[in-house]
């Protein structure tokens, strides 16, 4: 006798029915289309006997493509019926995430085009690099959407375990080996740190659902509850070190300097854009009521982080070791905009992502190419007398480079503007003062590299370098012409854009 009474249907009786939740597929489109593409990618080049790299180049396009189609059709949707939840209340589908499925397609779509020249110069025929870069974008959505802490914690990591294999792509190379060790190490310690957290939360609120914390912190007057603010502490480590905000930033310099330079400008744009994600979601719409808690500590890291991704860039000499400072010092004012609290600064603080991927993305394909066969010319003497080369390549560089100092009439300009403003509102005099001189610091090193490429004074070099030949490959035009059009065409008209960010705020 099993001691169980057995109904004539045949089910076991005594035991609950398991309820399965109703997934909702349309909630999930942009991801799913970009996991699927990413597995038919795998199985068309298994069953294929002629490799055609530019085909799969194109393919991965057309996928992103259709993602951000899929992205602007669910923003028509949430604004004519609202927001709403799905999959058992653990992905939402409003205007905040869809701005960032919207921009991780857009990465998707220009970071193809820009490895598509490079992986053919270093003659790297596998589709490895479409594939991964496919499946971290789609752990960058789940970020984004993400209602639940578990949800959050499995996005990071769909899209950092891609990233540690894409940071060692070229393993011809020791600095790219380098680059993904270290990346590993660090990353598998700060998403140990992360999960530790959201242990801690769990055991202080009884729940992981981001609506349900929520609810509980409204409902619930803890005047001190340690292990609650540990879990908060722990979560903004473990994002600390993803958006690499210091004292979280040592793995950036060697991982940006070592990984393939189309890698690099991936991963500036799109995990810097996942961890943000991730971070404002967290703490703007599930800890706001404990911001009197977590503000000084994101002021203080909003100061360093802007100090010292100033400072120590001027010092560098590697083209991909001052981007990497660069960028985060670019954290440092996205930071600005989360210690603001106020819808203001999570608005200031997308407008800022959307316009800096276009800027390091633009950047890094400059660096690539000028970084020629091997990817090992990096050096900023290799940027003395481009002007005489490639004067429309030196011009763009110029370009995005001033934006990111801030230039007026660029997006830069708006993008800092916007969250200093935002830091006034919310009466952080020091930090948006702090957040000036850190830009006119950071001015230096941009005009610099300026200054190289057109005011060199080492005539032999510069006569040298004018009978060297620089071929422009067609997709990497493309992501140069897209990158300077929207970073001036956007900061002479900058409304649609702040319509958007700030249309995904007021839909949240």
């Amino acid at each position: 006798m099993s001691g169980l009474l057995v109904a004539q249907s045949g089910q076991p009786q005594g035991l609950p029915p398991l309820e399965l939740p109703n997934v909702e597929y349309s909630a999930m489109a942009p991801h799913l289309i970009l996991i699927g593409g990413a597995l038919v990618l795998l199985v068309w080049v298994a069953m294929m006997r002629r490799r055609a790299p530019w085909v799969w180049a194109a393919f991965t396009v057309v996928v992103g493509l259709a993602s951000l189609v899929a992205s602007w059709l669910m923003w028509l949707e949430v604004d004519r019926n609202g927001p709403r939840s799905a999959v058992a209340d653990s992905i939402l589908v409003d205007g905040y995430s869809i701005f960032f499925m919207v921009l991780v397609s857009a990465i998707v779509v220009l970071a193809a085009l820009m490895g598509e020249a490079y992986l053919r110069r270093e003659d790297v025929r596998g589709p490895e690099f479409y594939v991964l870069m496919l499946l971290s974008a789609s752990g960058a959505m789940f970020m984004a959407s993400a209602n639940d802490l578990v949800i959050t914690f499995l996005g990071l990591e769909i899209l950092s375990i891609a990233l540690y294999v894409l940071a060692g792509l070229d393993n011809r190379r020791m600095e790219s080996r380098e680059a993904a060790i270290k990346y590993f190490v660090l990353g598998a310690f700060s998403s140990a740190v992360f999960l530790y957290g959201v242990a801690l939360v769990y055991g202080a609120t009884g729940s992981t659902n981001l609506g349900e914390i929520t609810g509980y912190l409204q409902s619930t007057v803890t005047p001190s509850n340690g292990v609650l603010l540990a879990g908060v502490a722990l979560l903004l480590v473990g994002f600390g070190f993803k958006v690499a905000a210091v004292p979280f930033h040592a793995w950036t310099p060697d991982v940006y300097q070592g990984a393939p330079s189309p890698v690099t400008g991936f991963m500036a744009a799109g995990a810097k854009a996942a961890g943000f994600a991730g971070l404002l979601r967290v703490f703007f719409s599930t800890f706001d009521t404990l911001k009197l808690d977590w503000q000084p500590i994101v002021w203080v890291l909003a100061v360093a982080t802007l100090l010292v991704g100033s400072v120590l860039a001027i010092v560098q000499e590697d083209i991909k070791r001052v981007l990497a400072y660069s960028s985060i010092s670019h954290a440092g004012f996205v930071l600005i905009g989360l210690q603001a609290a106020n819808d203001k600064g999570l608005a200031g603080s997308l407008y800022y992502l959307l316009t800096y991927t276009f800027m390091v993305l633009g950047s890094f394909t400059v660096v690539t190419l000028v970084g020629r066969k091997g990817d090992a010319r990096h050096d900023l003497n290799a940027y003395r007398g481009l002007s005489a080369r490639r004067p429309a390549l030196a011009l763009a560089f110029t370009v995005l480079l001033l934006a990111q100092a801030g230039i007026p009439f660029t997006t830069g300009f708006l993008a800092k503007f916007y969250v200093i403003s935002a830091a006034v509102e919310g009466r952080s005099y020091s930090l948006a003062l702090i957040g000036m001189l850190s830009s006119v610091v950071a001015a230096f090193f941009y005009l610099r590299i300026t200054v190289l490429m057109y005011m060199s004074t080492d005539e032999e070099q510069a006569e040298e370098s004018r009978h060297e030949t620089l071929a422009i490959p067609r997709s990497m035009a493309v992501v140069l012409a897209v990158s300077v059009a929207i970073t001036v065409a956007f900061g002479l008209l900058p409304a649609p854009v702040i319509d958007f960010a700030r249309d995904a705020t007021t839909l949240l």
